[in-house]
């Protein structure tokens, strides 16, 4: 079995030039910690379950030679992605996606060709629900598609997880970064919800909270389809009985939640549970409109967005036997 370090297929070769597009965010600088982080676990999965690791490479080296990426004269796009890079993120995601979530994914087909807006739910204190639908998509989409997910403000400026994010194709959720991946025919996946999903409370679990509505502007002003994804096992990944905002605020983070292990556990409570994912990817939903329109009239259309996945949620909720089964 090879090392994780000999997984990395070819060197990097040059660092990536900055972002086309304006916006927050900084530009893409390869980290050196999070590339030392990856090889360590991968060296170490290597060690204790390499059986594991050779069924999940030959799947990811499988999904890697069929994903349709456009990057620059020295492999990256201009948002600081490439595709060799996401190899070994990739292994890991696939790892967790088939052996510590289980994930089973249904409706993967409704996936359509070219540009798409992927709109899912979101919860679970950390993002791993929105790393499960991008290995997901890059695993069980035939033809596989890279998600890029649009992230929030602060994700750049968290150790390991900015990095990382970059590396698996995220980028800060900005109109003209949305805009410009549209443009390109890319895949775009969006948590309308933002942090009020992400950092819910228990007696909030699986009911959707407001949505904003730039979603939808974008998918009227670009023509693209919006396809709604909705994902079961993140609720119990982390549930949290609070959130101390007030404490949040002063340190600078968006929630300070409070579970079973965090923060008893220091960082390590924050770690995920591991509840049985399920992700059923709904039909493309089409609109058509003036994206100027006033919010009540936008709104309109986001309603019937939110009301799809929140039926959805509630056949999936109703058929799941069990959590963690």
């Amino acid at each position: 079995m090879e090392s994780a370090r000999n997984l990395r297929p070819l060197p990097r070769t040059a660092e990536p030039g900055r972002r086309l597009s304006s916006g927050p965010t900084s530009p893409f600088v390869p980290n050196g910690v999070t590339d030392a982080a990856v090889d360590w676990i991968l060296e170490a999965i290597c060690r204790l379950a390499p059986d594991a690791i050779s069924r999940v490479d030959a799947e990811v080296s499988r999904s890697l030679s069929r994903l349709p990426v456009r990057a620059g004269e020295y492999g990256y796009d201009p948002w600081g992605f490439s595709p060799q890079r996401f190899r070994e993120p990739l292994l890991l995601l696939a790892l967790l996606y088939r052996y510590y979530f289980r994930v089973d994914m249904q409706g993967q087909e409704n996936f359509p060709e070219g540009r798409v807006l992927v709109i899912a739910n979101h919860a679970g204190q950390l993002p791993a629900d929105g790393a499960m639908l991008i290995a997901g998509a890059a695993l069980e989409s035939d033809p596989p598609r890279l998600l890029r997910a649009m992230a929030e403000y602060w994700m750049p400026t968290l150790p390991f997880i900015g990095a990382l994010g970059t590396r698996m194709g995220a980028v800060v959720g900005t109109r003209q970064n949305c805009q410009e991946l549209l443009a390109r025919e890319e895949a775009v996946v969006a948590f309308p919800e933002g942090v009020r999903g992400l950092n819910k409370t228990w007696d909030q679990r699986y009911q959707l909270q407001r949505f904003g509505l730039g979603f939808m502007r974008l998918a009227l002003e670009t023509d693209t389809p919006i396809l709604p994804v909705v994902i079961l096992g993140s609720e119990e990944q982390a549930p949290s009985f609070a959130n101390l905002k007030p404490l949040a605020r002063l340190i600078g983070a968006p929630a300070f939640p409070i579970t079973p292990f965090f923060p008893l556990l220091g960082p390590l409570g924050l770690l995920p549970l591991p509840a049985k994912y399920h992700v059923r990817v709904g039909p493309p939903m089409h609109f058509t409109g003036n994206p100027h329109d006033e919010d009540s009239v936008i709104g309109a259309f986001v309603a019937e967005v939110r009301r799809e996945m929140a039926s959805m949620i509630e056949r999936e909720r109703s058929a799941r036997a069990s959590w963690f089964l």
